[in-house]
């Protein structure tokens, strides 16, 4: 047991006895009968000094079972991983813990499909026990991880030995496209060690090959791949890409997968009547800022269409068709007549007059509003610098309503709004009563760039409205690599809510439930596979895990072998913490008491 430092109960014994000693020798007189007594209260002011006194000692370190963080990334299970010797290693050291991901609990087999260190270390030093971590030595958070609390714990690193790779690490593509349309894809091979003339790429749907590409650099490279749509159903289709033929030590990184959806009709339509600049500008600059496929028809007669995209005769009811099923339809001028029935997600109006508005011509020089889901298109621009719209459709906007631009007639008068958007229900809409903006884009510069980001961003909130195929949540991406969560974002107006989520796949299907953070975002984790999910209320798609991490590929090892630093206790051991102490205070009080008793002593 501690005691305090030695120098203290010398002076608190001697003050003692000394006070002791002077009262009843000085004071009392009592002689050699004074003895037992005098002894007694020594012992209780010593006690008791000590306890007024308070002095401590650090407390030596108990020897603790050490906390073990064990790498459960998927790069310890790669060719040539050491997960075996790392999970006896690690047992035999302390009690486990497995790190990777954002994902808790304990693990048994490696599953994590990144290798983040600094969130585990940060709660195991937390807990006051020694930390030793086991790794392969590739962390890919090592530059956040406190250097104090890395350097305080004990790394054992189990390298991987490198072995000869070839991996398909990117693959990108369109999301949707209409059927008769080619997919473009683009696929980047990296080579780790192999040396090779050339290196095939092919795309399958199924057992089914679509497309085949060889890469002529040596072994690596960036290759463009186009893959016919014929044949091939409307739908969703998971594409596997993949080099044909690999001859390397890791077969995990030598496919990916990609989710296109083949649609009937386009995603995005475009009427326009009169084909005039306004509807040509915004024809070009849509297909280059938006990611859906985009088709656009001009009425050239009453019913007679043309393609804006090649010109070629187009039937009225094939404009229909893919008016009525498009996710977002663009009418510009009178061409409203040929919408259909259909109910798309956006709606974006170009009037001109066709319903009885008095059209006034002028030069109107535009200014933005700050209140509008599209401010950012137009911030820190000078608005009023750019060339002017040459005429306006008066509009008056509701109740709800938001107003992105506003209009003076030569910088004067007035302003008026001539951009207008509202929600209603699942479908947004944005009005826009103004014609040439298309000079914007023509001049170039800083105007084009407005336009072209004005564009963009309208683009963007129209198609945000709740999709009554995909519900109220769609995932952010539809292929995930292997140990990574499925990220869902609420796309419905309102709070985001708990939302019920079926899941099928291979054979078996699950229910979850989607928790939506104040992001709207939720997670789902899924080993790998292709899945169908069921919202509740409607709404579903196909999403998919893909075998690939970027785990499987070599990876610099950024952590070396050290002992772990002894602990340095910070406890202290006072007289306040033994209750022997104030026992022994007690009873030399009491045998004090009874001794003065018997001498006649009060």
């Amino acid at each position: 047991m501690n005691v305090p430092p030695l120098l203290a109960v010398i002076a608190v014994l001697v003050a003692a006895a000394a006070l002791a000693v002077f009262t009843y020798a000085r004071l009392e007189r009592l002689g050699r009968r004074a003895i037992v007594p005098a002894v007694a209260r020594t012992i209780a002011w010593t006690a008791l000094g000590l306890l007024l006194l308070n002095v401590g000692c650090p407390r030596p370190p108990v020897a603790r079972r050490p906390l073990v963080l064990l790498d459960a990334s998927l790069s310890m299970v790669r060719a040539r991983g050491r997960w075996d010797d790392a999970r006896a290693l690690a047992r035999r050291l302390g009690d486990v813990r497995t790190f990777g991901d954002e994902r808790s609990g304990a693990d048994s087999l490696p599953s994590r499909g990144r290798s983040l260190l600094a969130p585990a270390l940060a709660a195991a030093s937390a807990s006051d026990r020694p930390v030793i971590v086991v790794t392969d030595g590739e962390i890919e958070d090592a530059a956040d991880a406190p250097p104090d609390l890395l350097a305080r714990a004990g790394v054992r690193v189990l390298a991987r030995r490198a072995l000869p790779d070839l991996a398909l690490t990117d693959v990108s593509g369109p999301a949707r496209v209409t059927a008769g349309d080619t997919i473009r894809l683009a696929a980047e091979v990296r080579s780790f060690g192999i040396k090779a003339d050339s290196t095939a790429i092919e795309v399958l749907a199924g057992d089914r090959r679509l497309a085949r590409r060889t890469i002529k650099a040596p072994g690596a490279g960036r290759i463009e791949l186009g893959v016919p749509t014929a044949g091939l159903a409307a739908g969703d289709h998971l594409l596997t890409i993949r080099i044909a033929a690999p001859a390397d030590s890791e077969r995990r990184d030598d496919a990916r997968l990609h989710l296109v959806t083949i649609a009937a009709t386009p995603g995005i339509v475009i009427l326009a009547d009169p084909g005039d600049w306004d509807s040509r500008f915004l024809f070009r600059t849509i297909r280059e800022v938006a990611q859906l496929p985009v088709r656009g028809f001009v009425r050239v007669e009453k019913d007679r269409w043309r393609a804006m995209q090649d010109l070629s005769p187009v039937s009225a009811e094939d404009v229909r068709r893919a008016a009525a099923r498009a996710d977002l339809l663009v009418v510009k001028g009178s061409a409203g007549s040929a919408r259909g029935s259909g109910s798309p997600r956006g709606l974006w109006l170009w009037p001109s007059g066709e319903g009885g508005e008095t059209l006034i011509p002028g030069d109107w020089y535009l200014s933005a509003s700050n209140a509008s889901p599209v401010a950012g298109a137009f911030a820190g621009e000078p608005l009023d610098s750019f060339p002017p719209a040459t005429r306006i459709t008066p509009v008056q906007p509701a109740a709800g309503d938001w107003v992105a631009l506003t209009a003076q007639e030569s910088r004067r008068g007035a302003e008026r709004p001539v951009v207008v958007g509202r929600e209603a229900g699942r479908t947004r809409q944005v009005t826009v009563a103004t014609d040439g903006l298309w000079r914007w884009a023509f001049r170039g510069g800083s105007s084009e760039q407005v336009y072209r980001s004005w564009v963009a961003a309208t683009t963007s909130w129209l198609l945000a409205g709740a999709d009554s195929a995909r519900g109220l949540a769609r995932p952010v991406r539809a292929v995930v690599q292997n140990g990574r969560p499925l990220t869902f974002e609420w796309v419905a107006g309102g709070t985001p809510h708990d939302l019920p989520v079926a899941i099928t796949g291979s054979g078996e299907t699950r229910t979850d439930t989607l928790r939506f953070d104040g992001a709207g975002h939720a997670v789902a984790w899924l080993p790998v596979g292709e899945y169908r999910y069921r919202l509740e209320g409607g709404g579903g798609g196909t999403v998919a895990v893909e075998g690939y991490s970027d785990e499987w590929l070599p990876r610099p090892i950024v952590l070396n072998d050290h002992a772990p630093r002894p602990a340095r206790s910070a406890s202290r051991s006072s007289p306040r913490d033994w209750i022997w102490l104030f026992a022994v205070a007690v009873t030399a009080l009491a045998i004090e008491w009874l001794v003065r008793r018997r001498l006649g002593l009060r």
